[in-house]
C-alpha cells in the first residue's frame, strides 16, 4: 500500500511502516495544492495538522483506505464522511497521555504553589514567604470531564496526593477504578474544587464551558484545561476570574490559538487575554500537554502500528 507522509513526523513511524512493507513517500516539504495533485495515487495518509481533510479533500483521494493522525484529537477529519467511504481514521491518544496527565499536575502543582512568581522574585532579590503562601491538594475534589486516555493519566498521577478524584463521562459507564469515582455532572458541580478538562472538540463540546456552566458550581473552582481551547470560552472564564467564580486557571490551550501572539503588539491582543496574561492566578503555556521527547516517539509508535495490525500483508 502507497502511504502519503503530509506532515512532519518522528522516523519511528516511517520506519515502522517500511519494515511492515508500505511504500512510503514522505511530503511534509509539498503545500497543500501539490499534495492534492497526487492524492488519487495514496491508499494511505499521515497527517498532523497541515490542513483539514474535508469532503472535498477526501473525494479527491479516490484509493483512500486509512488516515492516520499523530496525535489525540480528530477534528481536522471529516470523520463521519471519511467512514461513509469505508476509510479508516486512526488517531493516538496512547501515545501522548503520560504526557498531559503529568503537564496538568505539573501546572496545578505551579499555580498552587506560585512556583512562576516565587522564581522571579528570588531572582530579582526578593524574599517574600507569607505573600507565597501555597495550597494543597491533599484534600480536595477534582472533577474530572472525559474519562478516556487523557483523563485516566490524570487520575492515575493524583493517586498519591490524597485527593478526592470524580469523573464524568457522557459516553461512558461502569468506569470506577483505583483511581476515581464515576459521578454525575450534577455531582460535580455539587463537590469540585478543581476542574479538569479531558474531552475532544466537537459541536457538542464547543465553548461546553461557559457562563451558565461555570456558575453551576456550588464552591468556587480551580479549571485545568489541556484538552482543546474552543472548549472554554475565555471571554466567560475571565467574567468569572473578576467574579471570584473560578479562583485560577490553567490553561495549555486557548479558543484563538491559531493567532499568532508573537507577531502582535500588546494593544492589539483580545482584551480577554491581555487579562489572562496579567492575572496572578492564571497559568499558560502553548499547547504543549502532550509535547515531550517520549510521547513524539510514542505517538508515531502507536500510529504505526494501528495500521500495520489493520492492513499489513
Amino acid at each position: 500500500m502507497k502511504v502519503l507522509f503530509i506532515d512532519s513526523t518522528h522516523p519511528r513511524l516511517l520506519e515502522m511502516l517500511q519494515n511492515a512493507g508500505f511504500d512510503c513517500t514522505y511530503a511534509p516539504e509539498k503545500n497543500k495544492e501539490e499534495l492534492l495533485e497526487i492524492f488519487p495515487e495514496f491508499d494511505g495518509f499521515i497527517i498532523r495538522s497541515k490542513f483539514k481533510l474535508t469532503k472535498t479533500e477526501l473525494d479527491i483521494a479516490s484509493n483512500l483506505k486509512f488516515i492516520g493522525r499523530v496525535g489525540a484529537g480528530l477534528e481536522n477529519i471529516d470523520v463521519e464522511y471519511a467512514e461513509s467511504k469505508g476509510i479508516r481514521c486512526f488517531n493516538a491518544p496512547e501515545g501522548n497521555r503520560d504526557a498531559v496527565g503529568e503537564h496538568a499536575v505539573g501546572m496545578l502543582l505551579t499555580l498552587f504553589n506560585n512556583l512562576c512568581r516565587c522564581n522571579w522574585e528570588v531572582r530579582n532579590g526578593m524574599w517574600r514567604r507569607e505573600e507565597n503562601r501555597g495550597i494543597e491538594i491533599m484534600g480536595k475534589t477534582v472533577g474530572i470531564i472525559g474519562y478516556g486516555n487523557m483523563g485516566g493519566a490524570f487520575a492515575q498521577r493524583l493517586k498519591g496526593f490524597g485527593c478526592n478524584v470524580i469523573a464524568y463521562d457522557k459516553y461512558k459507564f461502569d468506569y470506577t477504578d483505583k483511581y476515581c469515582q464515576e459521578k454525575q455532572l450534577e455531582d460535580l458541580f455539587e463537590q469540585c474544587d478543581i476542574l479538569s478538562l479531558h474531552v475532544p472538540q466537537t459541536d457538542e463540546t464547543m465553548f461546553m464551558v461557559n457562563d451558565q456552566f461555570l456558575n453551576q458550581f456550588k464552591k468556587p473552582i480551580f479549571l485545568i484545561n489541556t484538552a482543546r481551547g474552543k472548549v472554554v470560552r475565555i471571554a466567560d472564564l475571565v467574567k468569572n476570574l473578576k467574579s471570584g467564580q473560578v479562583k485560577g486557571a490553567c490553561l495549555d490551550v486557548l479558543e484563538y490559538e491559531k493567532t499568532s501572539f508573537e507577531d502582535l503588539h500588546a494593544s492589539e491582543l483580545p482584551a480577554e487575554f491581555q487579562y489572562l496574561i496579567e492575572a496572578e492566578n492564571v497559568l499558560l503555556s502553548p499547547h504543549v500537554g502532550g509535547w515531550t521527547h517520549e510521547s513524539n516517539i510514542k505517538l508515531s509508535e502507536v500510529t504505526a502500528q494501528k495500521i500495520i495490525d489493520e492492513f499489513a500483508s
